[in-house]
Parts: C-alpha cells; structure tokens; sequence
C-alpha cells in the first residue's frame, strides 16, 4: 500500500503576505523570492533548495573542503 503524499507548499507570488512570510523563513528579499519563483516554479521546496545553492557551495564542494584542509 502506497502512502498518499501531501500536496508540495506553494508560494503564491501574486499574494504580498504570503510572498513576505516566505522572504522571512527563507532569509531573502521580496525580490529575491520573486526571482527564485520565476525561475524555478512556485513549489516551496524547489524555491528553497534554488536560493540555498544561490547563496552556497554545492554538494561536492562541501565535501571536499574538509580533505583540502
């Protein structure tokens, strides 16, 4: 029996407070947020999962920064 999945958050550019509660949990701007939807679609977890790799290194980097030490 498969488990059925909850329906993805979704960010709703077109509804100011929901856009400014997102830009808060998520630690960017306004405008940050708009770019990130329009480029990645509005499902919560692909919007986050773009602005982290926006602002850090990627997987493999992190995984090899402590062998370089």
């Amino acid at each position: 029996m498969t488990q059925s999945g909850a329906e993805p958050e979704r960010i709703n550019i077109n509804n100011l407070a929901n856009c400014a509660q997102w830009a808060k949990k998520l630690n960017v701007t306004d405008e940050q947020l708009r770019e990130a939807i329009l480029a990645v679609g509005d499902k919560a977890t692909d919007v986050e999962m773009h602005l982290k790799g926006a602002r850090s290194t990627t997987n493999a980097d992190r995984m090899r920064d402590p062998g370089d030490a």
